[in-house]
């Protein structure tokens, strides 16, 4: 299988090309932190702070990563710079891991999960109906049977567009159109999937961020009503950010995690951003699992993160 599992060489390579705006931005900040001195002293630590603040990272998570760093420079007295990139390497990695961010086994659904019912939130603009597609298709080529609802029905397009992802992908859909009752909706899609031996079911839910206790309530319905069916469903409730936006999803990712059981994060548009960093802060601010990330338009771009792989290839230096 290899160091990475399930992740294969035209996986890694695909990152590597999807994370190559992060990795320059990055590795230029830490050349010029690093500029003209030889060992790491509290001058490195400072620029190497603002190095990660301003790659995303976010704040606390920067403060948690630069004080492991300390640890290290004072038990090894003599940290040249040069190893600076792989210290802060394993210090993410180990964050990465401290915070759940386990490495998914590739598009698959626990035993004794059928139909696996995977609800997803976020606001519009975000990548949220492309994400459920792409998922669609992943799991899909994976072997599984999948159905799609149409729960985000106070925007025409979110309905238009899933319909014809459910066309492009394959796969059946239920939807009612605008301005029904999400409920009704999920209701409708989780019992049709057990009549039809459905694997996994996808469900878009609103697409805005309303007032908090709107959308807790919203969501507290969409799960009462799906229970009558599938008495653990929802199995997954997956919130998509766009990474592009940097502290602006993390802001999402406070609001959202406030208002439902966000157990679940998809980062998209990874590829057209040096932003990159804010997964690593979005995974140690809220405890949730990053289970996947978009690294490009196409419908298989849409990866299982890899931890290890993220971080190997974050730090891997130009070849």
């Amino acid at each position: 299988m290899g160091i990475f599992g399930f992740f294969s060489k035209k996986d890694k390579d695909k990152l590597d090309q999807g994370l190559n705006k992060t990795k320059k931005s990055v590795f230029s900040k830490i050349s010029r932190a690093i500029a003209g001195k030889s060992k790491v002293d509290d001058e490195v630590l400072d620029n190497l702070e603002e190095v990660l603040i301003t790659s995303d990272v976010g704040v606390d998570t920067t403060l948690k990563i630069i004080e492991r760093i300390e640890k290290r420079v004072a038990r090894d007295k003599f940290l040249g710079t040069q190893e600076l990139n792989t210290i802060l390497k394993e210090e993410i990695a180990a964050l990465l891991e401290e915070n759940q961010s386990a490495d998914h086994q590739g598009f698959s659904i626990p035993e004794g999960k059928k139909p696996y019912v995977i609800l997803v939130v976020g606001v519009n603009g975000v990548g949220k109906t492309t994400t459920i597609g792409k998922l669609a298709y992943q799991y899909k080529n994976a072997g599984y049977k999948v159905m799609l609802g149409a729960a985000d029905t106070f925007r025409a397009a979110a309905v238009d567009q899933l319909i014809i992802w459910s066309k492009r992908v394959d796969v059946p859909i239920v939807s009612k159109g605008m301005n029904v009752d999400p409920a009704a909706v999920s209701y409708e899609t989780v019992k049709r999937a057990v009549e039809e031996d459905v694997d996994v079911v996808i469900i878009d839910t609103a697409g805005r961020l309303h007032n908090k206790i709107n959308l807790m309530n919203e969501l507290s319905k969409i799960k009462r009503v799906m229970k009558k069916v599938i008495p653990d469903a929802p199995h997954e409730i997956m919130l998509v950010l766009d990474a592009s936006t940097g502290q602006n999803a993390i802001e999402q990712a406070r609001q959202f995690t406030a208002a439902t059981e966000v157990n679940a994060l998809a980062l998209t548009k990874l590829d057209g951003t040096a932003k990159g960093g804010v997964v690593i802060g979005i995974s140690d601010m809220f405890k949730v699992p990053v289970k996947y990330i978009g690294i490009g338009e196409q419908m298989e771009d849409l990866q299982v993160f890899n931890r290890t792989a993220f971080v190997d290839s974050l730090f891997e230096e130009e070849k």
